[in-house]
């Protein structure tokens, strides 16, 4: 999972206004660098120019899925990530990353602003920590956590129901199971009896 470039734009009448950029071309060797930050500035500005205000879109452009938040202020953010790159995080940064600029920048800057000008300078460090979805999205980490959870559950029943422990041997001792979820099994039990094969 690889982010490569966020960009904050201005949407105006017939073009957009690039207002900063940042880009994490590592991945590229040094000689296809210039080209590819340059594609991926063309491109982030011909999808603000086509997303409509007050919404959002993914657009896929060869490898890359481009994803664009045009608020109604016509400010407006893109984000350009290999396409295993989840979705739901990418929106969650260009909220965050719109919503800090615009409390940073004033919107008389907006329309006629340039890299040059602008003084944002979070934009790489958001590039920086985003990389890793994980790490910088609660609900994606607390995601990957109950995934890992729920597997060492699993695990663990399996071997205990080798070794030949029933399963309501197992509620009754377990620890980790509160009183509301051990009654919850009881009466689920109960009212599935009918259907057991003996």
């Amino acid at each position: 999972m690889k982010l490569y470039s966020l960009s904050v734009h201005h949407k105006g009448a017939t073009k957009a206004n690039l207002l900063k950029t940042a880009h994490d071309l590592s991945s590229f060797s040094f000689f296809q660098r210039s080209s590819i930050q340059e594609f991926m500035t063309f491109t982030s500005a011909l999808i603000v120019e086509r997303t409509s205000q007050g919404s959002r879109a993914s657009v896929k452009e060869q490898e890359y899925l481009c994803h664009v938040y045009v608020r109604n202020d016509n400010l407006s953010a893109v984000v350009i990530a290999d396409t295993e790159y989840p979705q739901r995080v990418c929106f969650t940064l260009l909220d965050k990353v719109l919503e800090e600029f615009s409390r940073q920048v004033d919107s008389i800057d907006w329309p006629s602003g340039s890299p040059e000008t602008i003084n944002y300078k979070a934009l790489d460090i958001h590039l920086a920590k985003y990389q890793n979805p994980r790490e910088a999205d609660a609900m994606t980490k607390v995601q990957a956590e109950l995934d890992e959870t729920k597997i060492i559950l699993h695990n663990t029943m399996e071997s205990l129901l080798e070794r030949g422990e029933k399963l309501d041997d197992l509620v009754s001792k377990s620890e980790v199971l509160g009183t509301q979820s051990k009654a919850f099994y009881k009466t689920a039990r109960k009212q599935n009896s009918c259907c057991e094969v003996m």
